[in-house]
């Protein structure tokens, strides 16, 4: 893959938190929702489908059950991965609109067919983008309509996301996109951080206080 692909997603990657997925503590400001997104709604079932579509890819891609289980352990933090990338595409696509960007059905064929020559076929560039970025065969379109979004939009600002330079005034643009949007996460998938562009755990010291105070029977409860 160039070092170019998926440019949104690659430059997020470090800022996917790895703790666990905890259980929301009263009730839900948005029931049923796991963000709300500009007034739009990505709902708990949007997102555990999107989830499911990956890890049924993996299963038929993978069909020995150690390596299974293995590629299962690599993505433990998918639901988290996928809900910050579902938001982040939303943000991106505000940004790029509000930059005059439009991608075409011809700009996405085009692309696909060019990394479709460079992978070695159809079925080689989805199982790769599946590996490397758990995007689901039938999502592949979308996630070139994004990459060809984030390519056009850092070229419409004139930023080299090879330089510093050049991915802080990117990053500004999806910032300013954020707060646009007023983004809100259901709680117990974290908050979003405007400025960063990430997904971030919610504070919760209780977390670490009952793990304590169970660490002697092995089992600790989270209050509801």
């Amino acid at each position: 893959m160039h070092r170019r692909r998926r440019t949104a997603l690659i430059l997020s990657a470090a800022a996917i938190a790895a703790a666990p997925l905890l259980t929301a503590c009263g009730s839900d400001a948005h029931p049923g929702a796991a963000a709300v997104v500009g007034g739009d709604r990505i709902t708990v079932a949007q997102l555990e489908g999107r989830v499911n579509e990956v890890r049924d890819a993996q299963r038929s891609a993978i069909p020995d059950d150690a390596q299974y289980a293995q590629a299962i352990a690599k993505s433990g933090g998918l639901t988290r991965a996928t809900l910050h990338t579902m938001v982040l595409d939303k943000v991106l696509h505000r940004a790029a609109t509000d930059a005059g960007v439009t991608v075409t059905r011809r700009d996405i064929q085009s692309m696909r067919s060019g990394m479709e020559q460079q992978s070695g076929g159809r079925k080689a560039l989805e199982e790769g983008w599946l590996q490397q970025y758990n995007v689901a065969p039938a999502r592949l379109d979308d996630s070139l309509r994004t990459e060809i979004e984030a390519q056009k939009l850092s070229a419409k600002l004139g930023a080299d996301m090879n330089s510093p330079e050049g991915q802080a005034v990117f990053w500004k643009v999806l910032s300013a996109a954020s707060k646009k949007l007023d983004i809100d996460l259901n709680p117990r998938y974290g908050t979003w951080d405007v400025d960063k562009n990430k997904r971030t755990d919610a504070k919760t010291p209780w977390v670490r206080q009952v793990t304590q105070a169970g660490a002697g029977s092995g089992t600790a409860e989270q209050p509801a």
